[in-house]
C-alpha cells in the first residue's frame, strides 16, 4: 500500500507567495506518521527537463520538522542556492536511527526505504547531487546515515552535532531508543565510532561546534580521528552556543560549502 498522501499549501512570508508541500507518511517504520516539508526553489518547474540538488535539513533533539524554518527562512534558501530542501519530521527522540529496542521505531529504514525514494520520485532531484546536513540530534543523524549508505550522498554536514553519544547517555530520550547506556551500543550507533566508515567513502564532509556547545569537546575528538584517518572533511570552531543565533550563521557556511561541490562537478 502505497504510504505517501500528499497536501499542498501557499503560504505567506516576507510579504511574497511562495509555495511549499507538506508530505505524510504513514507509519510503516516508525511509531506514527511523520510530516516532511519540502521547498523548492522559485524557478522550479515539473515540465522543464532541469533537475536540481536535494539537500536534507534535519533537526534537534525535542524539535519538530517545522525548526528549521524558525532559524531561518528555508524557502530564501532554496530561492538563493537553487536547492530542493527536504525538512522531515525527526518524531522528536528518534535520534535518527533503528532502535535496537523499539520495534516500531527504525528511522533509518524510514529514511532510505520510505522518504529518499518518495521524494526523488515525486520531484525533479538530480540523483548524484544528495546532500545532508542537521543540528545537535540532526547533526549525529546526517553523519551517521551518511556513513551507512555513503552511495546515496555526494556530502555531508553537522552544526553542533551530538557525534559521541556518550555525551548524552543520561537523558531520556537517548535512553529511550538504545536504553540505559551500554558503552558498546553507544559506540556502535556513535559517529565518532564510525570515522572509518567515512574514510572509505573518499567523500567530503563539513561540520562545525561552537565553543560553549556541551558537545565541543567531542566535535574536537572527531577532528582528530578525521585527520588520522584522512577524511576529507572541513571542520569550523568559533565562539558561540548550541543556539539559533550559533546556528543561523553556521548553516550559511554549509550552503555555501555545499553549493561549492556542486559547482566543482
Amino acid at each position: 500500500m502505497k504510504s505517501l498522501i500528499l497536501t499542498f499549501g501557499m503560504c505567506l512570508a516576507s510579504l511574497s507567495m511562495f509555495a511549499q508541500e507538506q508530505l505524510y507518511f504513514n507509519p510503516l517504520y516508525i511509531p506514527h506518521a511523520d510530516t516532511t516539508l519540502v521547498y523548492t526553489p522559485r524557478d522550479y518547474s515539473m515540465t522543464s527537463g532541469r533537475k536540481y540538488p536535494v539537500i536534507f535539513l534535519l533537526h534537534g533533539c525535542g524539535a519538530t520538522y517545522r525548526q528549521w524554518n524558525t532559524i531561518v527562512s528555508v524557502q530564501k534558501y532554496a530561492d538563493a542556492y537553487g536547492f530542493i530542501i527536504v525538512c522531515p519530521d525527526g518524531l522528536k527522540d528518534s535520534w535518527y536511527i533503528n532502535s535496537p529496542r523499539k520495534q516500531m521505531s527504525k528511522y533509518e529504514d524510514f529514511f532510505f526505504k520510505d522518504l529518499v525514494p518518495t521524494i526523488k520520485q515525486k520531484y525533479r532531484v538530480e540523483d548524484d547531487q544528495v546532500f545532508i546536513t542537521g543540528i545537535c540530534a540532526g547533526g549525529h543523524g546526517a553523519l551517521y546515515l551518511f556513513s551507512k549508505r555513503p552511495d546515496l550522498f555526494k556530502a555531508a554536514g553537522s552544526s553542533g552535532g551530538v557525534l559521541d553519544l556518550s555525551v548524552e547517555s543520561a537523558t531520556a530520550s537517548l535512553q529511550n531508543i538504545l536504553g540505559s547506556g551500554e558503552a558498546d551500543v553507544l559506540r556502535k550507533y556513535s559517529v565518532i565510532h564510525n570515522v572509518g566508515k567515512l574514510a572509505a567513502s573518499q567523500k567530503e564532509i563539513i561540520f562545525d561546534c561552537g565553543t560553549e556547545d556541551p558537545n565541543y569537546e567531542a566535535n574536537n575528538d572527531f577532528r582528530r580521528r578525521c585527520d588520522e584517518l584522512k577524511v576529507k572533511a572541513t571542520y569550523i570552531s568559533q565562539p558561540g552556543k548550541s543556539d539559533k543565533v550559533y546556528w543561523q550563521r553556521a548553516i550559511k557556511v554549509q550552503f555555501d560549502f555545499f553549493k561549492r561541490i556542486v559547482r566543482d562537478i
